[in-house]
């Protein structure tokens, strides 16, 4: 299959894998560039730049097709420290960067300079354009399905893709609520040229997470995520467990006088470690898209992007075409 997705990043297939906190290592990205689609190596998961420096040699050594980095441009007093991370892209030969969260348009020249691709993730149109506008090559445009932060627009993808495309001249990849073959061809229709999954990869052989996170998103069915945070302006999709029921009663009690150090310790990147490397569910809120009900079974990530690629071309050349007789 070829659109502007894989001609830009010279991939086989139109799928790409999300960067995730705690998941994007070199053992997923590799495993997905290396079945046709596109790895994300997650930046800030690497605790220095020197340590991301390590993990895409890594990948390097783990396949010979392309992959990406994620940059999460998170607020000026948490901000780690991002030339040199790009540095540390830009040594190790990598020429794909998932930029999210602010804009990444104070380092745009530092990127294109280095003759980098940027995708920016974007969850609504106007960032999309605003993202168009300083210099982005693609843009992944996440629907209120997804796992992680929806925004604060609550505008799902049947909506926002056909707008998205109504407005924007580069392409586009649909994020949230993707999964398979029918997920894929849904996005194709509505004017994507290609999708992206977060969740979904978190369910494969490869996926560095422990065992029980794996089982718990195969048990799960769309009516069990939650959004934490709506009364910081932070929205965020994450599973249901003890952790979020917690954070979820203390929103109630507080309304919009919640703040950060009320959840802190439920929603803390040491205790969100704890839960997808140890396997301890109850330990953090973690995030999860409303997809958890399409995923029923736990396949290597060769099997899961060949199995997309032929329900889809058989969606396309037998069900869709067959209504045309």
């Amino acid at each position: 299959m070829k659109t502007r997705i894989t001609e830009l990043f010279k991939i086989k297939h139109p799928i790409i894998q999300g960067g995730m906190h705690y998941v994007g290592y070199a053992e997923l990205a590799s495993a997905v560039s290396n079945a046709g689609g596109l790895g994300i190596i997650t930046g800030l998961t690497q605790p220095t730049p020197e340590d991301l420096a390590k993990e895409i040699a890594k990948c390097h050594t783990m396949t010979d097709k392309p992959f990406g980095v994620n940059l999460t441009f998170l607020p000026a007093f948490f901000a780690p420290p991002y030339p040199e991370y790009i540095q540390a892209i830009v040594e190790g030969g990598v020429k794909i960067v998932e930029t999210a969260g602010r804009s990444p348009e104070q380092y745009m020249p530092a990127l294109k300079a280095a003759g980098i691709k940027v995708i920016h993730k974007c969850t609504s149109v106007r960032h999309s354009l605003k993202a168009e506008k300083i210099g982005c090559d693609a843009i992944s445009v996440d629907g209120f399905e997804c796992g992680g932060h929806p925004g604060e627009d609550d505008i799902p993808n049947m909506i926002l893709l056909p707008r998205a495309a109504e407005e924007l001249k580069i392409p586009f990849v649909a994020s949230g609520g993707m999964a398979d073959g029918r997920s894929l061809v849904a996005a194709l229709s509505l004017g994507a040229e290609g999708m992206n999954m977060g969740t979904r990869f978190i369910a494969t052989k490869e996926a560095p997470v422990h065992e029980n996170v794996k089982k718990a998103l195969v048990a799960a069915n769309e009516l069990q995520t939650r959004l934490i945070m709506r009364p910081l302006r932070n929205t965020e999709r994450v599973l249901n467990n003890a952790a979020v029921e917690k954070i979820l009663e203390i929103e109630h009690q507080k309304g919009a006088a919640t703040s950060i150090e009320d959840i802190v310790e439920f929603v803390a990147g040491s205790q969100n470690r704890r839960v997808l490397q140890e396997g301890v569910m109850d330990a953090a809120a973690w995030s999860c898209g409303m997809v958890a009900g399409l995923i029923h079974d736990i396949p290597s990530c060769q099997e899961l992007i060949d199995r997309i690629m032929r329900e889809a071309e058989q969606i396309i050349r037998t069900r869709l075409e067959g209504f045309l007789q």
